[in-house]
């Protein structure tokens, strides 16, 4: 016969064309591998890592969503790839949503500013605020890619070095009461009744360390009762004032970012999803026992934070 010796393939709806395992197992193994290490996996499933790997970056391809429609709210903030290495990538996240939307390898301007320029003009344009840390290229990252964006500076990122100064403090005043610097550096309305006690033990101890003590719940009461950046500005500029005699360079941070801390009053936008996501983000490295491929890093992250 005229066809003898052709090889023909029959094409199942189960399996995608050239895959060997069908779609419900590759989408069980890319499920699992949301919450699992890829060696677990491929110990449980008697698979290769390169096979599981393989698996898991067709889904991805298959899977992956335009999250950017409607973003109105961002975070971007630093990640380091691999621990104990200065070697940084940068995140992106969805406040609203609670999901990641990019990973960028890089830290610098430009290139964060390219990347995030592949998203359509139209898009930018409705992302509305942007909350960031003190780091001095993120303003001029938001002004270059989202022209409508307001920089809102992250008032936990503000309250660090406050809290880092009055810790300081502390050691000069060499309090060593066990517990002593968490007590001082957690927000006196979280404390228990034991803790507050133990607190009015170590600021007895300096007048100078309570005052300062003071000032930090002072700052942080701003952030919880201000409703407007003009009311926020000027308890701000007043209470800089009275910190001059007790904390030092932390002041002229506050002052060369007070526009953009003072936009937080606007909605009370801040990075508390993007500092969840970066929790995650490290457990995500400890199962893989880091990345050493940043495209195999940033594809595990987007599937695993991203809805």
């Amino acid at each position: 016969m005229s066809d003898c010796q052709k090889h023909f393939t029959e094409k199942l709806p189960f399996v995608d064309l050239e895959r060997r395992y069908t779609q419900r197992y590759e989408e069980y193994l890319y499920q699992r591998a949301q919450s699992t290490s890829f060696e677990q996996i491929s110990r449980d499933e008697c698979l290769s890592w390169d096979q599981v790997q393989g698996i898991f970056n067709h889904q991805f391809s298959v899977k992956k969503k335009d999250n950017w429609k409607e973003v109105k709210r961002l975070s971007i903030d630093e990640v380091s790839k691999r621990k104990g290495h200065k070697n940084f990538a940068t995140v992106v996240s969805n406040i609203d949503a609670g999901e990641l939307l990019e990973v960028i390898d890089s830290h610098k301007q430009e290139d964060i500013i390219e990347i995030l320029k592949q998203q359509p003009l139209e898009i930018r344009e409705k992302v509305e605020e942007v909350s960031v840390d003190m780091w001095g290229g993120f303003p001029k990252v938001v002004k270059e890619v989202f022209p409508n964006a307001k920089v809102v500076i992250d008032r936990f990122h503000v309250m660090q070095p406050v809290i880092k100064e009055l810790n300081q403090l502390r050691q000069k005043a060499k309090i060593k009461i066990k517990g002593s610097r968490f007590i001082l550096l957690k927000n006196k309305v979280d404390l228990t009744e034991e803790q507050k006690v133990k607190l009015e033990t170590i600021l007895k101890r300096s007048k100078r360390l309570r005052l300062a003590y003071n000032l930090k719940e002072d700052f942080r009461d701003i952030f919880e009762s201000c409703k407007t950046p003009e009311d926020g500005q000027e308890k701000l500029k007043a209470w800089l004032e009275k910190a001059k005699p007790l904390y030092g360079s932390v002041l002229e941070t506050i002052r060369n970012h007070l526009d953009n801390i003072c936009n937080y009053f606007l909605n009370h936008t801040s990075s508390g999803v993007m500092e969840g996501l970066n929790n995650r983000i490290k457990l995500i490295k400890r199962q893989a026992y880091g990345f050493l491929n940043f495209m195999n890093f940033r594809s595990r992250l987007l599937a695993c934070l991203s809805h």
